[in-house]
């Protein structure tokens, strides 16, 4: 019987063009999601303006990751900026 072979997303969003800024975990009372940002990690990412003059940073976290932490399947997840 041949073996099927299911293409498996990765772990995390992280790459060689990102960089790890912090992790995505539920709450102690599972509630809410927390977010743990490094704080120089962050002030190393690129950031936009928007036309209204605001200054903003863009984080990446995986959707399935996040789906995973919410029904319990997972206790973590990283969250991470995209390189240019």
């Amino acid at each position: 019987m041949p073996k099927t072979q299911r293409k498996n997303e990765p772990e995390n969003e992280q790459n060689a063009n990102s960089t790890l800024v912090g992790f995505a975990r539920k709450s102690n009372a599972g509630r809410a999601v927390k977010l743990s940002i490094n704080t120089s990690s962050f002030q190393d990412c690129a950031t936009y303006v928007t036309s209204d003059g605001q200054t903003y940073v863009q984080l990446i976290v995986s959707l399935n990751a996040l789906a995973g932490i919410i029904d319990g399947s997972r206790a973590v997840t990283s969250i991470n900026h995209l390189n240019d």
